[in-house]
């Protein structure tokens, strides 16, 4: 008997276009969390949730998916979808999909930032002539808070601007070539960082991780980059840092997110902000591609999963 899926495409052309023939043994249906639903609800057993579509709207009616045993992320990040993941199903997540693009992004506002790149283009309409002192990458010391994959990736894409020096921050401290170290040692680093860049996932152990005591331990004129989720860093310790203009921040993640267009954030002086942009570039499409035929093929051969978060 075939195994239902459904798949985040708006027909089966599309699908088969992008993924290639279903593995033998599943049959898909079409589902973009608009709204509709398929008929199949109470038959489904793996879905891939639409990308970047609210976990309420996608999980809204899980209640009578009484087969589904996976759901498959398109996204890493994967704390919205928890609340509403019922009991014995499967969560994956899309480790690996995003590494590059948002590895790319993190470094790219850290250059925009620090090269002063947001107020030249403030600049233009007005004609204004504004050059400046800026800061480089080159001779800077870097801290990564969340060395996994993108953390890595981060650093990869540092090795060729001559930074300082990279420390390493995880959950566990971690020995050999590349050392980590754990996060209980974030006092005494970030008096010794000039970039720290922010790529933990949110759990409860790192919601405000980065609170008023942290970011007034970072050096004046530090710039603090956050590409994770926002609730990581404490938004009114950050307004109030940012705001005295002690340190800077760029940030593709906020708390409140879409950040309200009456936020100080958004006109505080050295201050740079993207609306959650990290994965969206072209570097998604084959990479999601490729991880969703890799769970489609193990899900029909009845294989372990990739990237099981929950």
């Amino acid at each position: 008997m075939a195994r239902r899926i459904w798949l985040p495409y708006p027909d089966l052309a599309a699908a088969e276009a992008a993924l290639g023939p279903l593995p033998d043994g599943l049959v898909a249906d079409l589902f973009l969390a608009d709204g509709t639903w398929p008929d199949s609800i109470a038959e489904v057993e793996l879905l891939v949730a639409p990308y970047m579509h609210p976990a309420p709207a996608v999980m809204e009616r899980v209640d009578e998916m009484g087969s589904l045993k996976v759901v498959q992320l398109l996204s890493a990040g994967y704390d919205n979808f928890l609340p509403f993941l019922p009991e014995g199903v499967q969560l994956c997540n899309a480790a690996g999909v995003h590494d590059a693009s948002t590895a790319e992004l993190a470094v790219s506002l850290a250059l925009a930032s620090n090269r002063h790149l947001d107020t030249y283009a403030r600049n233009m309409p007005s004609g204004t002539w504004g050059n400046d002192f800026a800061t480089s990458l080159a001779d800077r010391r870097v801290l990564i808070i969340g060395y996994g994959r993108i953390g890595e990736a981060i650093e990869r894409r540092l090795a060729g601007f001559e930074v300082a020096s990279v420390t390493r921050v995880a959950r566990r401290e971690r020995t050999g070539d590349v050392p980590v170290h754990p996060i209980g040692d974030l006092p005494t680093l970030l008096p010794e960082a000039d970039v720290v860049f922010v790529i933990t996932p949110l759990t409860p152990d790192t919601e405000h991780l980065i609170g008023a005591a942290e970011l007034a331990a970072m050096p004046e004129g530090a710039l603090l980059v956050n590409v994770s989720r926002g609730k990581v860093v404490d938004t009114d310790a950050l307004v109030a840092a940012t705001a005295s203009g002690r340190i800077r921040a760029a940030l593709d993640v906020t708390d409140p997110e879409p950040l309200p267009p009456d936020h100080p954030l958004w006109r505080t002086p050295g201050v740079l902000v993207s609306p959650h942009v990290g994965g969206q570039s072209t570097a998604f499409y084959p990479r999601m591609q490729r991880l969703v035929r890799d769970q489609l093929a193990r899900f029909a051969a009845g294989e372990p999963l990739a990237n099981v978060v929950a």
